[in-house]
């Protein structure tokens, strides 16, 4: 498993990695939930799509938006198993482990606290059909 230190130095070399950002809806969900809930929910996400030993869908699981974990994970290339194995050392085909689980966690927290929060748009925000599933 590489060092996050090492592994947000390699994502920031990355155009694909780089281009990913919370949009309004998600921005203002970790907004209003926080941090330590929105950490709490990528725990149990990571749990349920990435732990397994193979997941379903692996590859597709992880949606392009609609929760602030989603995002991050493409961001810090927590997605799949397969960018697991290449940017994080965490080969694939195996259950994670507590550690691999809280490296996971450790990098999608990293990338959220660091991501400025954008600008609420009251008129996108109250549509209830846009409302966040999770």
């Amino acid at each position: 498993m590489r060092e996050l230190d090492a592994v947000f130095d390699a994502l920031a070399k990355s155009a694909f990695r780089r281009r990913f950002a919370l949009g309004v809806r998600e921005g203002k969900y970790l907004r209003e939930e926080g941090v330590e809930t929105v950490v709490a929910q990528a725990r149990e996400l990571i749990g349920k799509r990435l732990a397994p030993q193979a997941p379903l869908n692996d590859g597709k699981q992880t949606p392009f938006r609609g929760h602030p974990v989603f995002i991050a994970q493409h961001a810090t290339a927590t997605c799949c198993r397969s960018c697991l194995a290449k940017w994080h050392g965490i080969a694939a085909g195996k259950v994670l482990d507590d550690a691999e689980r809280q490296h996971v966690v450790d990098a999608i927290e990293r990338w959220l606290r660091a991501q400025p929060l954008p600008a609420a748009n009251p008129d996108a925000l109250d549509d209830p059909q846009r409302e966040l599933p999770f």
